[in-house]
């Protein structure tokens, strides 16, 4: 592929987008440590959520000895409510001592830099380009997607992109890639429904692994349903969740563990536009519960299985529509030493029952964090997880007896590839090595198989634990 054009065509397309917050901080402070402090609260965080709290803190601190007086939990008040904001704050209530030894300057060397709290290779990277104008290559999510989605490099995290640009990328283009790719990303190329009608590359991009946005023709009768584990409605909101579910094309869009009430959650997040809501909850705050958007108004709601010790947990809400049963499900975690395998064995055999009877009366489609990774395919270390939760042998068992039963696990009929994952540890850097679980899924019964039309998992879905997974139907 010709990437030097790609790349000055997109960089004249996205001059009229808002450019990224460490770009404008850099141009119009440039002043390193600014550069290096909203850097490192911008992981995992909208930029107009970091222009913010970087103002905010900016304005009490504006150099390293300023921030050193600063208390941590004064850091925390003032960078809340970006992404993490209890780690970043300790992170940069420690940059101080950590400066120390460069005369409370920030370093200009990549291997200084990694060495200071909170400062991981694309930090690093950006901190390089953008604060001293040296050559960097700063490889976030949606540079390694879209260099992917091209077929310039063909790697499966950043850290690889990265090495692989620095040996095939011209390196006049190495500070350019980031600012032209992140706004393009955001806008354009989304992770989810990637606008390529629109794309001016979209006759000459070779769309690997790509699924555009769906335009609805009248009567095409395609369903796209899409269910995320968000850990947290109220914490990934802050993270583009609105954005991302207008931009997703999703006829039904289910949650799990919101982690909310109702009464606790934005006007905004209750009523998103083309969509109406629906929820349940825990009796225990914070904790558990579900929610369903859909553009399709449903017949009669469902919230539980009718049974008190799982109702009070918040674990099941049900759509009817004319055609199907949408069964949105938060399966029980077994937890440490199985202490809590019995209770997700009785959940389990009670939500079986119930699936049946919904499935005698029309096609009955259920999805979810089932807890589980149903095969050694399914997660990345299954020798050593044997009696751990989610692949205990109690727990594959009953899987397996459910799929046996006449139930269609719809990724594995497009999909038999191993690293599969929908759920990745936030230690060790997991989901950048991919070590990780699929735990996510959209079952439906044997019955309605021939409805499929495609399922995916949306791994460039960041702001979870989980990220999304999808499936397509067309009502037969």
């Amino acid at each position: 592929m010709d990437i030097e054009s790609f790349l000055l065509a997109l960089e004249h397309e996205v001059a009229d987008y808002k450019a990224p917050v460490i770009d404008l901080i850099g141009v119009q402070t440039q002043n390193p440590f600014k550069v290096l402090v909203a850097t490192i609260m911008s992981a995992r965080t909208k930029d107009e959520t970091t222009a913010r709290a970087a103002g905010r803190l900016f304005d009490e601190a504006p150099d390293i000895h300023a921030l050193k007086g600063l208390s941590e939990e004064r850091i925390r008040e003032l960078i809340h409510p970006v992404g993490f904001f209890k780690n970043k704050a300790k992170y940069l209530y420690k940059l101080s001592e950590a400066l120390k030894p460069y005369a409370y300057k920030v370093p200009d060397e990549i291997d200084e830099l990694l060495k200071l709290p909170g400062v991981g290779r694309k930090t690093a990277n950006l901190v390089l380009s953008v604060a001293f104008d040296k050559p960097a290559i700063c490889v976030d999510t949606h540079v390694h997607r879209i260099m992917n989605i091209w077929g310039f490099v063909n790697t499966k995290n950043p850290l690889a992109t990265e090495q692989a640009l620095r040996t095939k990328l011209p390196q006049k283009y190495w500070k350019k890639v980031n600012s032209v790719l992140v706004p393009f990303g955001q806008i354009r190329c989304k992770p989810v429904g990637p606008q390529c009608d629109s794309c001016l590359l979209e006759q000459s991009c070779p769309k690997n692994g790509v699924n555009p946005r769906r335009i609805k023709n009248a009567g095409s009768g395609t369903l796209k349903f899409i269910s995320w584990n968000v850990n947290g409605l109220r914490a990934v909101e802050k993270k583009g969740f609105i954005d991302i579910v207008k931009g997703s094309g999703a006829d039904i869009f289910a949650l799990q563990e919101t982690k909310a009430w109702p009464e606790q959650l934005s006007d905004e997040v209750k009523n998103i536009p083309g969509y109406s809501s629906y929820f349940a909850q825990a009796k225990k705050k914070g904790y558990s519960g579900l929610a369903i958007y859909t553009s399709k108004k449903p017949l009669n709601i469902i919230t539980g299985l009718g049974m008190d010790q799982f109702d009070d947990e918040g674990r099941m809400l049900t759509l009817e529509f004319e055609t199907f049963f949408l069964v949105n499900a938060y399966f029980p975690n077994a937890q440490h030493e199985l202490k809590r395998i019995d209770y997700k064995i009785e959940f389990n055999n009670a939500l079986f029952e119930y699936l049946k009877q919904l499935a005698n009366k029309k096609t009955t489609i259920i999805c979810g964090d089932f807890n589980v990774a149903h095969k050694a395919i399914d997660l990345a270390n299954p020798e050593a997880n044997k009696k751990n939760p989610g692949y205990s042998i109690e727990e594959r068992t009953w899987m397996e007896k459910f799929i046996n039963a006449g139930w269609v696990d719809t990724f594995r009929v497009f999909n038999q590839e191993p690293e599969q994952y929908s759920w990745w540890s936030y230690r060790f850097n997991a989901r950048t090595k991919n070590i990780g679980w699929r735990i996510d899924y959209f079952v439906i019964d044997e019955k309605s198989k021939s409805w499929l039309q495609d399922a995916d998992i949306l791994t460039d879905i960041f702001g979870s634990d989980h990220c999304p997974v999808q499936v397509e139907l067309k009502p037969g």
